[in-house]
């Protein structure tokens, strides 16, 4: 890891995490170019039950060649690293192994990383001063489609699409989203997973999923993150949406 960020090594929270862990354990590879976090990275992941790492790689195109190999079910990458770097690799990882999913862990919140970094295909986005439960459940998240942004990263998110505008032109007509839709979307925008946007809404998280779902298929998008990027897009989302989450 590089960048001039700060370098922590995960930390052990004393919150339970094996509520997390599905019944069949899921198939992680870690990628970190720093060793002394990409080891205790995976020490901690092992041990909250529901996850077995698979592989590490310290570099991107070594994480490109493990994929072929071993088609991980979610892959957790850090965006600075020398070489190839992780939205490089995200992009040539999801084309050889479509079926993984991304989780991006780093110290940036730079804008156009993030931006970057969700148009490569990377299903969440979170920073190294995460707890080990919020990594925990961004991992089984983006193994089930679902996405976990930091709240700051997802402000920077906004502010850069605000700021230069996005990438392409929002569609001529937009999608016709129910108000409880355009609700729920405001708050996977904000960061939250189906259970908390359940708690946030009074509703149950099988209705929440199958809002998200439906959104999806409105927005035209494969998964929660581009759904994010969308809703910027389109209006349907503002600074005080964000703050508020």
């Amino acid at each position: 890891m590089n960048g001039g960020g700060r370098t922590m090594a995960p930390v052990d929270e004393s919150e339970d995490t094996a509520a997390l862990a599905p019944e069949d354990p899921l198939r992680v590879m870690v990628v970190d170019d720093h060793d002394l976090f990409r080891s205790g990275l995976r020490r901690l992941l092992e041990r909250s039950g529901g996850i077995d790492v698979v592989a590490d790689a310290r570099r991107g195109d070594e994480a490109v060649q493990r994929a072929v190999e071993l088609r991980p079910d979610v892959v957790v990458m850090d965006i600075n690293m020398p070489g190839m770097s992780g939205v490089e690799a995200t992009r040539a990882l999801l084309e050889v192994s479509p079926q993984s999913a991304v989780l991006m862990l780093t110290v940036t919140a730079d804008q156009d990383a993030v931006l970057d970094a969700v148009l490569a295909g990377a299903r969440g986005y979170l920073l190294k001063d995460a707890t080990l439960p919020e990594i925990i459940r961004g991992v089984h998240g983006a193994a089930a489609g679902e996405s976990l942004i930091a709240p700051s990263v997802a402000g920077s998110l906004l502010e850069r699409l605000r700021r230069h505008g996005p990438p392409d032109a929002p569609p001529a007509a937009a999608p016709q989203l129910s108000p409880r839709e355009v609700d729920v979307l405001r708050l996977v925008v904000a960061g939250h997973d189906n259970a908390e946007i359940g708690r946030q809404l009074h509703l149950s998280a099988s209705t929440i999923k199958h809002h998200v779902s439906s959104s999806l298929e409105k927005l035209g998008v494969d998964n929660r993150v581009q759904a994010a990027v969308m809703a910027v897009r389109l209006g349907l989302v503002d600074e005080q949406d964000l703050r508020s989450g």
